[in-house]
């Protein structure tokens, strides 16, 4: 009997960079994959992206609602709790064998509670990884409440040791985000812009009530999405922006987005190249971010709510360089040869490719550092990526399909390897309640 994975997604994120791996272990023989969707996916203003779930063919289990619209700290917590309330019954239904989560996002820390407190084994992808900000404890949350761990590094896997995970349950497959890069390499400059352009082109400007920005009800709406179709992108470079507010520092969100323009325009954008900037995450003091870039109306800027991930990699790929805080420039964008500079704490402290380079949210220094990496051009050793090979799903699937999910207190690895791992079966596939017991009286 296959086993029955749960796959928990909640951005466009999460889900991009989970696709290939999703695919590969539907396509196991031993593997069912679903996708549990919550979060931005549900929302318009996100772009509806569980319309991309859908359309790449795996089965949808469920459609959590959350509130993603109040972009605060309180918001999100009642998202992590609508979360959580949200996917108990759907994990009595389903009854998975495992639930899969990735990272360190809020929806992802709802879904290993469910599961610890249901029976259900979670395996958590990308634990053991540092940030410094808020997300970090809340990754080494998750992980704590795991029980097994699929981690991109070597040295992840290490501070999860050290953190008291038993090293058997500990394995390396790389980040399952390089995967489908291999086929973005080839693909043409003209294409990627044919890409963006059409983005901009069915991107009609959304309804915005003053609460979703931040304002008050003086505040005039936000004028509409600025400077499409006027040829800028194909006649000179372009940079790729991305920045997420950082939880901690959501007051001053507003004044880090500021710099970020303002070493942009001085280091050239609007004149020697362009910039296409994707909207935030939904994280507290996203509003002031959405608030700002909604102002800019000068030509050669194009913001753009969602790319599906095809189309983001292949503008990833076709940058001058990336600038912002997010992951895909930690991981992905050394692999695609392109230049990164990184803003602010919000990656502080992870591992990092070679391509990168940190600046404070000042505009003087990312002035100073987009310059440079527009002199220096493409990142030259895209071979040599930190975070992996680019072959993770492969591996992914098959540890979901042969590990023994459940080691009960006071069992060895050999028992349950002895007994084919399979100690689900017994109990009508779900684990046996002393299957995660091991989290419990450890520590």
């Amino acid at each position: 009997m296959p086993r029955r994975i749960l796959y928990l997604s909640g951005t466009r994120a999460d889900f991009g960079l989970m696709r290939q791996t999703l695919h590969a272990a539907a396509a196991h023989p031993g593997l069912e994959v679903a996708v549990a969707v919550t979060g931005m996916h549900l929302h318009p203003d996100y772009g509806h992206t569980v319309d991309d779930i859908a359309a790449s063919g795996l089965r949808i289990a469920a459609r959590i609602p959350s509130d993603v619209g109040a972009r605060d700290g309180a918001g999100m917590t009642r998202a992590i709790s609508q979360t959580l309330a949200g996917l108990v019954p759907v994990l009595q239904a389903e009854r998975p064998d495992a639930l899969l989560l990735l990272g360190d996002r809020g929806e992802m820390l709802a879904g290993a509670i469910a599961a610890l407190h249901l029976g259900v084994p979670s395996i958590h992808l990308h634990g053991g990884e540092r940030s410094g900000t808020v997300d970090e404890p809340v990754r080494h949350a998750i992980s704590k409440l795991a029980a097994l761990h699929f981690c991109a590094t070597t040295q992840s896997r290490e501070r999860l040791i050290a953190m008291g995970e038993d090293p058997h349950r500990v394995h390396v497959v790389g980040a399952p985000g390089l995967d489908d890069l291999s086929a973005v390499r080839q693909f043409p400059r003209e294409a990627a812009l044919r890409a963006l352009q059409a983005a901009l082109a069915r991107q009609a400007p959304l309804p915005t009530p003053p609460h979703v920005w931040g304002g008050g009800n003086d505040v005039a709406p936000p004028p509409p999405v600025g400077e499409a179709g006027r040829g800028s992108l194909a006649e000179r470079p372009y940079a790729l922006v991305l920045f997420h507010p950082v939880v901690q520092e959501a007051d001053d969100a507003a004044a880090q987005t500021q710099a970020l323009l303002d070493g942009l325009r001085a280091a050239g954008a609007g004149s020697a190249f362009s910039v296409v900037w994707l909207a935030p995450n939904a994280d507290a003091g996203s509003g002031h971010i959405e608030a700002l870039l909604r102002a800019q109306r000068w030509p050669g800027f194009h913001r753009i709510t969602h790319l599906p991930r095809a189309d983001y990699l292949a503008a990833l790929r076709h940058a001058a360089v990336l600038a912002g805080n997010s992951s895909s420039g930690i991981i992905e964008a050394a692999s695609l040869g392109t230049r990164v500079v990184n803003v602010g704490s919000r990656q502080n402290l992870r591992e990092r490719n070679a391509n990168t380079v940190d600046v404070p949210p000042q505009a003087e220094a990312i002035e100073a550092a987009v310059r440079q990496a527009l002199a220096l051009g493409p990142w030259p050793h895209p071979e040599q990526n930190v975070y992996g090979d680019g072959q993770s799903a492969a591996r992914i699937a098959h540890l979901l399909a042969t590990l023994p999910l459940s080691v009960p207190h006071g069992r060895s690895e050999e028992m349950d390897t002895l007994s084919g791992g399979d100690a689900q079966s017994a109990s009508g596939g779900r684990p046996p309640s002393t299957d995660l017991l091991h989290k419990i009286n450890r520590y």
